[in-house]
């Protein structure tokens, strides 16, 4: 009977293959511009998958938007579902930049199935991104019951005036401060978690905690491209909420762009 030597039980051992190693890159101020760039010419370039996800993107706000003037009390619902669609849409449109970068010819079949092989990542990833949306929900309405000074809460026709009332600078201040806080958490959590599980079939721990890392090692950069997402889609939003047309499938693109720019990925050691 013979006996295998270490040496041999070492060589028919399965080897495992290290995890690849994730290095945040530096960024430059311009480069945001240069994302968007980067995506509108990804747009042009396909015009019916612009079209249709635009489409998507436009009927979402016109839903959310109806809502609130017919029953404002599930506005919370109408948002809720929409942040459930919302990332496996902008999967799509990454799926369309990423076969371009890689010389594939992108299909629109191929984007809206592209998630499927990555689904538990994803599932994972908008659970997060619900919980955080119902938190930030619950915290309104505590800014809401604290801070509101006009005597109950404002009715669907009135809440515009109400809100921007002089007697309420005390409500909004807090109210920006806890939305902004709660919108930059989503941000920082979702900037290239998407993309990368797309990209690298990464679980969602590792794609989150990826996005943070470039967030909070590239803030300024980061926060810049937080500020030209936000005015594009308050631009967008009249009149109509029209403009999300173009402009959704366009950041969609440019989100790819963003996170080839600021992730690398080597061998491990």
């Amino acid at each position: 009977m013979s006996v295998d030597t270490p040496e041999q039980s070492e060589a028919a051992a399965p080897t495992e293959t290290p995890p690849e190693r994730i290095d945040v890159i530096d960024l430059r101020f311009s480069d945001p511009l240069r994302w968007l760039g980067l995506g509108f010419r990804d747009l042009l370039s396909q015009p019916l998958v612009t079209l249709f996800y635009g489409s998507c993107f436009w009927l979402m706000a016109l839903i959310v938007s109806a809502v609130f003037r017919s029953n404002p009390e599930f506005t919370l619902s109408a948002i809720s579902g929409c942040l459930l669609l919302g990332p496996f849409l902008a999967m799509g449109l990454y799926d369309v930049s990423m076969n371009r970068e890689r010389g594939h010819r992108p299909t629109l079949g191929s984007s809206l199935t592209c998630w499927e092989p990555h689904v538990r990542s994803m599932g994972m990833l908008v659970m997060v991104v619900v919980v955080l949306e119902l938190l930030w929900g619950r915290a309104s309405l505590v800014v809401f019951a604290v801070f509101f000074n006009t005597g109950g809460m404002p009715t669907t026709a009135s809440v515009i005036d109400a809100v921007f009332n002089p007697q309420n600078w005390e409500f909004m201040v807090a109210y920006l401060c806890v939305g902004g806080f709660f919108a930059g958490l989503v941000f920082a959590t979702m900037a290239v978690s998407i993309p990368m599980i797309l990209d690298r079939d990464t679980d969602a721990i590792t794609a989150g905690i990826t996005s943070l890392r470039v967030f909070l090692s590239q803030t300024g950069v980061m926060l810049w491209w937080g500020a030209l997402i936000t005015v594009l889609v308050l631009l967008a939003l009249w009149p109509s909420a029209a403009g999300l047309l173009l402009v959704g499938p366009w950041l969609g693109f440019a989100t790819w762009h963003a996170y080839r720019a600021s992730v690398r990925f080597s061998p491990g050691a």
